[in-house]
């Protein structure tokens, strides 16, 4: 078992169980305000990482992953995905059903956009406030924020993928008029879909294009 990308993979799920975290509590926060509130009750409205992490998809399979590509069987990890506890909600307590649905699955995308945005600006003044002296710390702390900048990035585009039950698949139900029925029948397949697509070379260029390009433009953005 190789230390460094034990500690590199072990880095990484730490980020994923951040933004995870974000990632849930925006649909739970955007869900109340639409006048549900279903997740408020179950407690998920907050940013404690335990009330948005599924034992299977957020710990079991990702540590796995870890020890298998630190294992160098990075073939059989790539095939090892992970998720978080999806945060529930009741349709006929919307106050507009399609729009505020749509809502809901956006906030989760936009929530990832915003904490790459907040991990930016930390960046920005810990640059900025730079001390001579302290070059290795700060290239540590970048390194940590832009691996944390990324897979957030990466994570809020896999997630507008159009494919049930990921966040885009509403907007796609939202824009086409498709009944809830039809969706809750294509998203018994989604997990299978997602597979394959995620198997496109020509889908994977896509995404890496879109994350390392919108990180890059954040960056300039804040003039680094």
């Amino acid at each position: 078992m190789n230390p460094q990308l034990l500690s590199e993979g072990l880095a990484q799920w730490l980020c994923v169980v951040i933004i995870i975290t974000v990632h849930e509590f925006g649909h739970a926060w955007m869900a109340n305000r639409c006048g549900d509130d279903t997740a408020r009750l179950l407690g998920r409205i907050t940013l404690n990482p335990i009330a948005h992490m599924d034992l299977i998809g957020t710990v079991i399979l990702p540590l796995l992953s870890v020890m298998l590509q630190s294992s160098g069987a990075s073939a059989i990890a790539g095939f090892i995905i992970g998720w978080g506890k999806p945060v529930p909600f009741n349709p006929n307590n919307l106050r507009r059903r399609g729009l505020d649905d749509m809502l809901i699955a956006m906030a989760g995308p936009a929530m990832n956009v915003i904490l790459t945005v907040v991990v930016m600006v930390f960046l920005r003044g810990v640059h900025f406030f730079e001390q001579p002296g302290t070059s290795a710390i700060s290239a540590t702390v970048s390194q940590a924020c832009i691996l944390m900048a990324t897979i957030s990035m990466a994570l809020c585009f896999f997630n507008l993928l159009p494919i049930p039950p990921l966040d885009g698949s509403h907007v796609m139900r939202y824009v086409t008029g498709m009944s809830y029925e039809t969706y809750a029948n294509l998203s018994r397949y989604g997990f299978f879909i997602v597979i394959l697509v995620i198997q496109i070379g020509a889908v994977r260029r896509l995404l890496s294009t879109l994350t390392i390009g919108s990180v890059e433009l954040i960056a300039l953005a804040l003039r680094f």
